[in-house]
């Protein structure tokens, strides 16, 4: 009997984004690979308003079980903290409804995640940590539950293994078409995965743990760029969590320089590291810089594992501003050690060096994260809502928080064009409400949950 998976994806998606993402994308190209593997792709974008979306979700695995009734068919899903209570109500239903065959989860969710994944998903059969696509091959091809590095199967001992992923491995979903660029004008791109920081909020500082190599050879980049450039591309946005980290940084801006490139390209950097050469390279294409600063105070940096050197990091902002590049830097509110006058300060820091753009974020506990394991020491305390976020901890209350929300909302409101004084963007932030549904799924899981525990019961 022959295999069939089908491999499903909860994205955060957004309007400009490609129907297919390239997480989910890389993970079907490396199963196109073998001819002999039948597989079935599902994307539901997690944040799109939809009331049946498990309804939906149910209805379209039905329809291939039906097709595929003479296979052995293997549910693989991608987790991720955004779908982490509707992905709890779709493994209880499909077990529900009968399903036979193995369910696999991989994602961050399983990665960050310890010893006792059983107790938190105890609907699944098989675990992958790490990145996904040639352990998703080889469960693929043989459903006997062989040893695989990074597979964890339910009830066997957890080694909590990462998996090993050669990236020249790993076909171009691009360069293959299972991205398709016809009239796709914005696309999301990677020339490079994990980061050598180890900044204690964030769960890529794990992910490249198991990498023989952390960049993609250059001839793929590089046939990449041509196509892009060639089919007309107009804006990408580069998912490496630290573009300017990579040896290849320099050489890739070149090649859209080469390409007389025209159109936008988001990057996310290090500030401390941008070199002149690079800022000078940048200068000559259409490049938005994004820089991660969070916080400019040394205590705070210290608990979250993150120290700035706010010295380079002036000197790069000056000149930034001096060639009038647009650069964007993003903040964390509610991180340890914080308060509220600390926030308003780093917030003043960046609007006294005219940034173009400055967005703050609240603080959410990942899964494995550094601060997840410690946020006893410093008492944070959680929403309870999906995708819950820091709101109080010993050094700022919950009316601390609302304010600091409201400083986002006003960074918000007046981007490209923030005021110049923290006293006036302060007097702003007073008239508004906050906008909760900026940092949540728009799915309405206590319908769905309804729905469930009605055809469950």
């Amino acid at each position: 009997m022959e295999n069939h998976i089908i491999v499903i994806e909860f994205p955060w998606g957004r309007d400009k984004d490609p129907r297919v993402p390239l997480g989910h994308a890389s993970l079907i190209s490396t199963l196109s690979m073998m001819p002999n593997i039948n597989y079935s792709s599902l994307i539901f974008p997690i944040n799109e308003k939809n009331d049946t979306l498990i309804e939906d979700v149910i209805f379209e695995i039905e329809e291939i079980l039906h097709l595929k009734s003479n296979y052995n068919v293997d549910i693989a899903i991608g987790t991720y903290v955004w779908a982490e209570d509707l992905i709890q109500m779709l493994l209880k239903l499909i077990k529900f409804n009968g399903f036979t065959g193995r369910i696999i989860l991989g994602g961050p969710q399983i990665t960050y995640s310890g010893p006792g994944l059983e107790e938190i998903y105890p609907d699944a059969d098989v675990f992958v940590r790490g990145y996904g696509e040639l352990a998703l091959l080889g469960l693929a091809q043989d459903n006997q539950n062989v040893p695989i590095m990074g597979v964890h199967y339910a009830g066997e001992d957890d080694l909590c293994e990462q998996t090993i992923v050669d990236l020249e491995m790993l076909p171009s979903p691009w360069l293959n078409q299972i991205i398709s660029l016809e009239n796709q004008k914005f696309i999301r791109w990677e020339s490079q995965r994990g980061c050598p920081f180890r900044c204690g909020f964030c769960q890529h500082k794990e992910a490249g743990k198991r990498l023989k190599k952390t960049e993609f050879k250059s001839s793929r980049i590089f046939r990449e760029i041509d196509l892009f450039c060639n089919s007309e591309v107009k804006e990408i946005a580069v998912l490496d969590p630290i573009f300017n980290a990579s040896s290849q940084s320099s050489s890739i801006l070149k090649r859209f320089l080469d390409n007389k490139f025209k159109g936008k390209l988001s990057l996310q950097c290090r500030a401390e590291m941008c070199k002149d050469e690079f800022i000078e390279m940048a200068s000559e294409l259409d490049v938005k810089l994004e820089f991660g600063l969070q916080t400019i105070h040394r205590s705070e940096g210290n608990a979250i594992g993150r120290i700035n050197n706010m010295r380079k990091v002036d000197d790069v902002l000056k000149k930034l501003n001096q060639k009038q590049m647009y650069y964007e830097i993003s903040l964390i509110f509610g991180l340890p050690e914080q308060t509220i006058e600390s926030f308003l300060e780093t917030v003043d820091w960046c609007l006294k060096r005219s940034v173009p753009v400055i967005k703050a974020f609240p603080l959410m506990l990942l899964r494995g994260t550094d601060i997840e394991q410690r946020k006893k020491e410093w008492n944070l305390i959680e929403s309870t809502h999906s995708m819950p976020t820091v709101t109080q901890s010993d050094t700022f209350s919950y009316s601390d928080w609302l304010e600091m929300y409201r400083i986002s909302e006003a960074l918000k409101i007046t981007e490209s064009n923030h005021p110049k004084s923290i006293e006036e963007l302060v007097e702003i932030s007073k008239s508004l409400t906050i906008n909760y549904d900026r940092f949540r799924p728009n799915v309405n899981l206590q319908q769905n949950n309804k729905k469930l525990q009605s055809v469950t019961n």
